[in-house]
């Protein structure tokens, strides 16, 4: 009979390796309690204490791959901040939310989340190989309720019938947790709308259980090509030799792979850590893409960075080192306003003949403005006839209305 979970050894040097190298196996030790983390790192009061509240938190699930990436004796570690509950988490703040993001309020479908006019969410699993403590769907991720063949069938169907939807990203919890042969049937249906033109999958995988990444899921993948993947690496420690064969593997099937930090104070919120995972991911071949200020869920005050503090870090990327290492950097706005920028002002005086800029070392340079103004394209009424304008209709739940709803 083997050991409970508890007493056994989760560190590799102690696991068969074909153990250790097989995703499954990875998902069926996930590390969920004090006493099997206790096992393998040694925890702080305040990670005890986060741990014996978690049960009223957010669920707690690590595994033993990522597990095998943290500072066994620091507290402060970026790995076991993202993972282990801190007591903090219990403070939960006035105006933190359940959905920070206002999905539920633009859910016109089983499975959908629809905030932006050409573009489309849709949730098809609730769990995760890891459950990040700055989670922004502790609501939906982690529980009993998965979504059920009807209702991923209903969220098809609002797809399908909607063909403003051009882009469907694929998300959860973590659709890489689908079995090959499920994942590979969905994304074949997808593909077949045919307005739907571009699919994206949001994983945290190569991240967290690299070696789910395998020969025969990227062979299935490049069968549904225009297909794009973006992953979750926070910080460089997280750039191992595994991950970054994971998402070499992605990329030689034709997959562009692309990041999406958080930025999380204690973690990466400096800039000698920001510039690193940058040109890390690059070297990886992954293009960082955006770089997200905290959203305002309960529970994560204690890992939010100040908004202006994380302009002063975004202002010590732009300009020191490559363009294509430099995210965006953005508020996903409370309440579902959607993704938007926030950078430094580059812009001293704007004037209809020069325009006074600041460079990313404190000079100001002028810019001549052209004399002429008009900025029509003429050949668009050539290029585009026939072909009817965008809807640039406000994306309310009402403009979002599908017409034969």
């Amino acid at each position: 009979m083997p050991l409970p979970l508890a007493a056994r050894s989760l560190r590799r040097a102690d696991v068969a390796e074909r153990d250790w190298l097989d995703w499954r196996w990875q998902l069926r030790n996930m590390l969920t309690s004090a006493d099997e983390l206790g096992a393998v790192l040694e925890l702080a009061p305040e990670e005890r204490a986060g741990l014996a509240a978690s049960a009223h938190l957010f669920r707690v699930g690590i595994t033993p791959y990522y597990a095998s990436l943290m500072d066994p004796a620091h507290p402060s570690c970026p790995v076991r901040m993202q993972a282990i509950p801190a007591a903090r988490e219990g403070a939960i703040r006035d105006e933190e939310l359940r959905d920070p993001l206002g999905e539920d309020s633009h859910n016109p479908a089983p499975c959908v989340v629809h905030k932006y006019p050409d573009r489309c969410l849709f949730l098809v699993v609730d769990r995760c190989a890891i459950y990040c403590r700055h989670c922004n769907r502790r609501r939906l991720v982690g529980g009993d309720d998965p979504p059920t063949t009807p209702e991923i069938e209903a969220g098809l169907a609002y797809i399908a019938r909607t063909p403003r939807i051009r882009d469907v990203l694929i998300s959860g919890g973590d659709p890489l947790l689908l079995s090959t042969a499920k994942l590979d049937h969905l994304l074949g249906r997808l593909r077949a709308i045919p307005h739907v033109e571009i699919i994206r999958i949001g994983t945290r995988i190569p991240v967290v259980c690299p070696m789910r990444v395998d020969d025969e899921l990227c062979a299935a993948l490049r069968k549904h090509h225009p297909l794009y993947v973006n992953t979750h690496f926070n910080h460089p420690k997280e750039l191992t030799p595994e991950s970054r064969a994971a998402c070499a593997r992605l990329v030689d099937a034709g997959i562009p792979v692309g990041n999406q930090a958080v930025l999380l104070r204690g973690v990466n919120s400096s800039v000698r850590t920001l510039r690193a995972l940058m040109r890390e991911l690059l070297k990886a071949r992954v293009k960082p893409y955006y770089l997200f200020q905290g959203d305002t869920v309960i529970g994560t005050d204690h890992l939010r960075t100040p908004v202006d503090a994380a302009i002063e870090l975004y202002g010590k990327l732009r300009g020191w080192m490559t363009g294509m290492g430099v995210p965006h950097l953005v508020i996903d706005a409370p309440g579902g306003g959607g993704k938007l920028p926030i950078v430094p002002s580059y812009i001293e005086e704007l004037g209809d003949e020069v325009v006074k800029v600041r460079t990313y070392r404190g000079a100001i340079v002028d810019y001549p403005q052209p004399r002429e103004r008009d900025c029509t394209v003429p050949y668009d009424d050539v290029y585009f006839a026939g072909v009817p304008e965008d809807d640039d209709r406000e994306g309310s739940a009402e403009a979002l209305e599908p017409a034969d709803a």
